[in-house]
């Protein structure tokens, strides 16, 4: 992983500064910090900031094509990186790095766009094709690694992260009011954007041409497809998980390779706990394996993890998680991830990628994706038993079926309540809508917007949100099973825009820790979509055929234990006795009147409610209006009182740092300090 950025000109603009990128890339120094390199001519400039993983030496970026014609900033890892150089070799292309970032470059000599639907990888590309004088901007299909865009006058400047922009000094940080109540509701903005006007985010499996004259042409090269495969439709559940483990191998095997050692994530859980145990089978050297605990027991899965990790035979490090942690990482877990959150789950995840970087690994396999492919969640329970009742709406006995669904809330006995039951009655019927599973869920977390201020409450447009993400709907989604819609839409609302940045890549990567997902591998993907719904979810059993694999390599305890959410203390971390000054700094009423985003008497109600009673509200809805809010003010108090003073103090660090790659060609005078150094050809 690395951080990326660069700015393209207009045909008759001025070429980009070499202290613009300097400035734009210091921001991103978390991201790739083992030196950093520069490529610039008279249309654009490309920097980068990198993390070592493949081709140790002489692996520095940006990287170029024979003829120096093609030039690419790059953001990832390409899986399958070594079969496509074998292939591109025998077509008589010369390499002089061991990396997966050349393949890219000779790949698209060879094939042009057809090189991104061909990359097994975790990516985000910058590639400037100088004879063209066009400029790709292209992320991979689930969208693990971030990119973001904005247009300035004659100017498209591009970055990993929204801050890099921000450095440049042409695009200054306001907030978009439309995007923020997005999150209010569906925890992200939709995919395309952010919570930042004018700054656009590149969609996952997109690919954007920028012409010579700064138009965008954008295009979708993948999609996701649930149709059940007849050939597979009699297969037997051992049948299913023995596929699934030759994918699952094949796709751990590929993200092992690394120059640097690669360690584990265990959550206790049956997802990781399946990767950790099939890794091992396929690597038996020293292995670290890292998870994260909690002092409060409610959160806790230490018997698990430890379980899993003797088991399977690795070196075990975790972080004993207090809601002292949670708060003294929180504000950093919002400036690195550039949006506010409706929960504190990133929190603990922020701090174990920092034990993994203090343990000296790199690297580390993730059990994500699972949930989302071979439906594991409570919400595709949920939308089965509410379908089902929708057939006898007055019925007494189908909506008990609830007290099956989401085991970790509504306990003593809410469960089985009337205003329970009317919750989830709500809308019942619309069994055709398109976001029918995700409806509940969304409902819920809209009545945080009451604590926004009356202009952001006034510009909330969820329907646009929805629109969007409707507009992209897949070729044969309405001949698909309920379960795969639900599936799908949970991948495009929630685990891309949502869950693989805020607790993927940007709390990992704050740590310059780089996080990998065999579940997300195309292979398996393509697998899991096709699969009967039967060998993923029977009657209110998920996950059946992942269950079967790891039966064979788990201990009961693991693949016979139901789901457990990952979730975080939320308001008794932050309210209370106990909480940090930042919280009543932040909502007091001063504070909450200087940045003008929220509803100042609702949220002091609603946060002296949360100190009196020490956190202990009385529905997650309340904590999660709360936890929106404070995030919001820490990201208006980074954006607006604490960025100026960290762009000149990164800026200020990178003239401490190595420079790799400088490759000025933008004036005959380069600049005082340019100098060429281009890596050197490396042994096989």
């Amino acid at each position: 992983m690395c951080g990326v950025a660069g700015v393209l000109a207009g045909s008759h603009a001025e070429p980009p500064g070499l202290d613009e990128l300097k400035r734009m890339i210091a921001m991103l120094g978390h991201r790739g910090p083992d030196g950093y390199g520069f490529y610039r001519d008279d249309r654009i400039g490309l920097a980068h900031a990198r993390l070592s993983i493949v081709g140790l030496a002489g692996g520095f970026q940006p990287i170029h094509n024979e003829d120096r014609t093609l030039w690419i900033s790059f953001n990832g890892e390409i899986f399958n990186h070594v079969e496509l150089r074998r292939d591109l070799e025998a077509r008589g292309h010369r390499f002089y790095t061991r990396t997966d970032t050349e393949v890219i470059v000779h790949a698209f000599e060879e094939y042009g766009p057809a090189t991104w639907a061909m990359l097994n990888g975790q990516f985000a590309i910058c590639l400037w094709d100088s004879k063209r004088r066009e400029l790709w901007l292209v992320r991979d299909r689930l969208g693990i690694l971030p990119l973001f865009y904005a247009r300035r006058g004659d100017h498209l400047v591009f970055a990993s992260e929204a801050k890099a922009l921000f450095g440049g000094g042409r695009v200054t940080p306001a907030f978009d009011p439309a995007r923020l109540a997005q999150v209010f509701t569906h925890w992200s903005t939709a995919p395309h954007g952010s919570v930042f006007a004018g700054v656009e985010s590149v969609p996952a499996a997109t690919a954007i041409r920028v012409d010579s004259a700064l138009a965008l042409h954008v295009d979708r090269y993948w999609q996701p497809d649930f149709a059940a495969d007849p050939s597979l439709a009699k297969l037997s559940l051992d049948e299913a998980a023995d596929r699934l483990e030759e994918k699952l191998l094949d796709a751990i095997r590929l993200r092992l390779r690394a120059d640097v050692p690669v360690g584990v994530y265990i959550s206790g859980g049956l997802d990781s706990s399946v990767i950790a145990a099939l890794a091992r089978k396929l690597d038996t050297t020293h292995m670290h394996s890292f998870g994260v605990r909690f002092t409060d027991a409610g959160f806790d899965e230490t018997p698990q993890q430890r379980l899993v990790a003797g088991h399977v035979g690795t070196e075990h490090h975790d972080i004993l998680c207090s809601p002292q942690d949670i708060q003294s990482a929180l504000p950093d877990v919002i400036r690195h991830g550039e949006t506010p959150l409706v929960r504190t789950a990133p929190a603990p995840l922020f701090l174990l990628s920092r034990l993994v970087r203090e343990c000296g690994i790199r690297v580390v396999l993730s059990g994500e994706g699972a949930d989302e492919w071979l439906a594991g969640y409570d919400i595709f329970k949920e939308d089965k038993v509410r379908r089902f009742w929708a057939r006898q709406p007055d019925s007494k006995a189908r909506p008990k079926l609830l007290g099956r669904v989401h085991p970790f809330a509504a306990v003593n006995g809410q469960k089985d309540s009337p205003l329970w039951q009317a919750f989830f009655k709500r809308g019942m019927m619309d069994t055709e809508e398109t976001f029918y599973a995700h409806r509940t869920r969304w409902r819920n977390t809209a009545w945080s917007q009451r604590l926004l201020s009356a202009d952001v409450q006034a510009a909330a447009d969820d329907a646009a949100f929805e629109a969007h993400v409707a507009a992209h709907l897949p070729d044969g989604w309405s001949r698909w099973s309920p379960l795969a819609r639900s599936q799908w839409a949970e991948i495009a609302t929630f685990m891309t825009p949502y869950l693989l940045s805020a607790q993927g890549d940007r709390v990992a990567m704050a740590n310059g820790i780089e996080v990998r997902y065999p579940f997300l591998d195309p292979a398996v993907d393509d697998l899991c979509a096709a699969l009967p719904d039967r060998v993923k979810m029977l009657g209110l059993r998920d996950k059946l055929a992942l269950r079967r694999l790891a039966a064979r390599h788990l201990p009961a305890e693991i693949f016979q234990r139901p789901k457990r959410p990952y979730r975080a203390p939320m308001t008794t971390a932050l309210f209370g006795d106990g909480a940090p000054d930042y919280v009543r700094d932040l909502l007091s009423p001063e504070a909450l009147a200087r940045y003008g985003l929220t509803d100042a008497d609702a949220v002091s109600a609603l946060a002296d409610k949360a100190h009196r009673q020490n956190g202990r509200m009385t529905g997650e809805r309340e904590e999660m209006a709360l936890v929106g809010t404070l995030t919001l003010q820490l990201l208006a108090h980074y954006v607006h009182d604490e960025l100026p003073q960290r762009i000149r103090d990164q800026r200020a660090a990178l003239d401490r740092a190595e420079i790799h790659v400088l490759e000025d060609r933008a004036l005959k005078d380069r600049d005082a300090d340019a100098r060429t150094v281009t890596p050197q050809p490396t042994a096989a």
